[in-house]
């Protein structure tokens, strides 16, 4: 089993990460934050700020710097800090303090005096959702068999019928890594370091930004700390440092605390879900209604599209009809975090079928599979490859299903259940290039601008470099995170391996073939000869042979290389694709002070082909422990000034190593050729899904108490 190429690093502490960079002269940056919902900044005085020991520069809507709005064609426009005196949330970078130390620009920071003039905020959901609006990215979807004339008359019609609300809590991305940034300027232009999902995008951000060409902008990030979404966009210290150090002349270096990350960057909307099921006696579906309402920042940036990212594909229904709204709030911004959309959605929707379970009688495991789907409703596309049934049954013999009672047990002082849920997560591609580039000592490099924000895509370069050019991965070097490299994208919607393992696969054929012809072109070793290639070999067809690294050297070439690049195309015309996963999980509430702990859990996924067991393991129980943290623990409290009461980690709850103590995850394993050449799927967030039901459903099956929203806390479960 391969261990991760850059684990020692991190685990040593050699790994480098953006803020780890230092250079002569540096200078360090400290973010302003706004402490209004929503108003406009009337004055800033930064008189005590600029007399302050070892301070350089001080930059607000009233003296800024030099920025513009860029814009990109996957992600739009993007806002940038200090370019005006609006001020839509709290927590909002208003103002830029630079020093000669990090402890001088924030202690300067605490004297500059704001005042604003105040407007009304709208900072709560519940009273934001009279006014909601309809999502600008989503279309309300309405499928109908023959003959029904309405959503209405299919439920109204139905034998058994469910429906019940769902609620599920803002929450952050907390990633282990700040968002931070060193910017340096030279004769050639700039270098930005900065944890980034994508270096390429990340580059083109700041060139739109400063108004560069942008090949004279570099950014490199090789390790990132964690991101999640988070990381999508650039961030503003990395904004604000380039445009600093610009102006400055110097390296500067800013990083927000803990704290600001909370309001500063971005987080997971709070949803609210209304589902309603009709259905047969046996259980079969006849009907499903998905109505979701989602937050957004004022500027309606960002869509948490739960009733899509699930009901629309996950059963098969007579009649379906699902819609998305938003709520627009002076709030921060919302943004991708793991599974956006289906990570909510399936709260709400596998709630929803457990209950119907329950209605019915019937097993959970039993109805789900009753009314599995070979296609999403509506759409002629089957799909690709599914097996969420053998993920069922496996994970049913494996977590000792049979064993469950509908009823729960109990063991001594505490109360004992079990859930289930279905996850599904679509399988996608992002384009991606790779080079593949053969050296004369004998080893190859695979390199991409691509991220690795500890998916564990270093590693997944090297094995399928070494797969598709038929060596040892140890003759492999790995190359990601800097924007110079081939555009591999960004690091998102679970597509790393498919997308850049697509690529290098297609890197590697056009590698030898160049290869091949070098090798029997005029006054090569192989001179006018039928050539191929075999285990990092040239044969002749006369039986000689030559490894590349000493074919090369015998024609004076250090290196032959060759791009490879892959997209989605035709197959998307062809079939529909998803990743699937079946989650069990038991949970234990104290009979007395009804606290819930997890006791075990377990994932069963259909992801294709795993390239790295050990990597995908860690990455579906990532996942699946996120799941839990939504469930049980996480939760920003907004107060109507639009502060986080929360906003740090001592008041912002994730698990720590007590809260998991068993998780195990499984995998059947299919490749799916017809999605991409390597056969596999996304899994980095499918293990986040349907998690948070599994626990749900297993508290109810433990206590008979049905907890409608997430995080479930003590209050919920005492008795009434």
């Amino acid at each position: 089993m391969t261990s991760r190429l850059d684990g020692p690093l991190k685990v040593t502490g050699q790994a480098k990460y953006g803020a780890d960079n230092n250079f002569p002269g540096m200078a360090y940056g400290y973010v302003v934050l706004s402490t209004i919902a929503h108003g406009e900044v009337e004055a800033m005085d930064v008189t005590a700020a600029k007399s302050a020991p070892g301070v350089v520069g001080v930059y607000t809507p009233f003296d800024p710097l030099d920025l513009r709005k860029p814009s990109s064609p996957f992600l739009g426009e993007m806002w940038v800090p200090l370019q005006d005196r609006e001020v839509t949330y709290y927590g909002q970078p208003i103002g830029f303090v630079v020093a000669e130390t990090f402890e001088q620009a924030r202690d300067a920071a605490m004297l500059v005096e704001v005042s604003y003039r105040t407007r009304p905020a709208l900072t709560s959901f519940e009273d934001g959702l009279a006014a909601a609006e309809d999502a600008p990215s989503n279309e309300d979807i309405t499928v109908l068999a023959d003959g029904v004339e309405s959503i209405e008359d299919a439920l109204g019609s139905s034998p058994v019928r469910i429906e019940a609300t769902y609620r599920t809590a803002t929450q952050n991305h907390a990633a282990m890594e700040p968002h931070s940034a060193v910017a340096v300027w030279d004769a050639d232009g700039l270098t930005i370091y900065s944890g980034n999902q994508g270096s390429d995008l990340q580059a083109a951000d700041i060139a739109g930004a400063l108004g560069l060409d942008r090949a004279s902008v570099r950014a490199l990030n090789p390790f990132v700390g964690g991101a999640f979404g988070g990381k999508a966009r650039t961030s503003t210290p990395a904004f604000l440092a380039a445009a600093a150090a610009k102006a400055l002349g110097r390296p500067v270096k800013a990083a927000l605390t803990r704290e600001q990350v909370f309001t500063a960057t971005a987080t997971r909307a709070a949803t609210l879900q209304k589902i309603s099921l009709g259905a047969d006696a046996d259980g079969t579906l006849i009907a499903l209604r998905h109505e979701s309402w989602c937050t957004t920042p004022t500027d309606r940036s960002f869509v948490e599209p739960t009733s899509h990212g699930t009901s629309r594909e996950w059963y098969a229904t007579q009649n379906l009809a699902i819609s998305q709204k938003i709520v627009p709030l002076n709030i921060p911004p919302t943004t991708f975090m793991r599974a956006p959309g289906e990570a909510p959605g399936s709260f709400a929707l596998e709630s929803a079928i457990d209950e119907l379970a329950v209605e019915l009688g019937v097993d959970p495991i039993e109805l789900r599979l009753r009314n599995n789907s070979i296609a999403p409703p509506g759409k002629d596309l089957q799909w690709s490859s599914k097996h969420l049934d053998e993920c069922f049954q496996v994970g049913a013999q494996r977590f000792g299903w049979a064993d469950r009672s509908p009823g729960g047990r109990t063991d001594g002082d505490w109360l004992v259940g079990m859930g289930v849920a279905t996850a599904m997560f679509p399988a996608l591609r992002f384009p991606a290039s790779v080079e593949v580039t053969l050296r004369a000592d004998g080893t190859a490099v695979v390199a991409t601008s691509g991220s690795d924000p500890g998916t564990g895509l270093l590693t997944v370069l090297s094995l399928v470099g070494a797969e598709s050019l038929a060596i040892p991965v140890e003759r492999i070097t790995p190359r990601l995170g800097d924007s110079a490299l081939p555009s591999g994208g960004m690091s998102g919607g679970s597509t790393g391996t498919a997308s850049a393992g697509s690529a290098v696969m297609i890197a590697a054929t056009e590698v030898i073939d160049a290869l091949l012809a070098l090798a029997s072109s005029p006054g090569a070793p192989f001179e006018g000869a039928e050539v191929s290639y075999e285990d990092g070999r040239v044969l002749a067809d006369d039986g000689r042979a030559m490894d590349f690294g000493e074919l090369l050297h015998s024609v004076g070439r250090s290196s032959v290389s060759a791009i490879g690049s892959s997209a989605p195309g035709e197959e998307l015309t062809k079939h529909s694709f998803s990743s699937f996963g079946a989650q069990f999980c038991e949970v234990r509430v104290h009979k007395w002070t009804r606290e819930a702990r997890l006791s075990r859990m377990l994932g069963v996924f259909d992801c294709g082909r795993i390239i790295n067991e050990k990597a995908a393991r860690s990455q579906a129980l990532g996942g699946m422990i996120w799941g839990v943290s939504a469930a049980l623990h996480e939760g920003l409290e907004i107060e109507d000034s639009g502060r986080l009461a929360n906003g740090d980690f001592a008041g912002y709850l994730v698990p720590v190593n007590a809260d998991i103590p068993d998780a195990d995850v499984h995998f059947v394993r299919y490749p799916d050729a017809l999605h991409n050449a390597v056969g596999a799927k996304g899994l980095g967030e499918i293990g986040t899904v349907g998690m948070a039901a599994a626990v749900a459903n297993a508290i109810y099956n433990a206590t008979g108490t049905r907890v409608r929203h997430i995080p479930i806390t003590i209050e919920d479960l005492l008795d009434d």
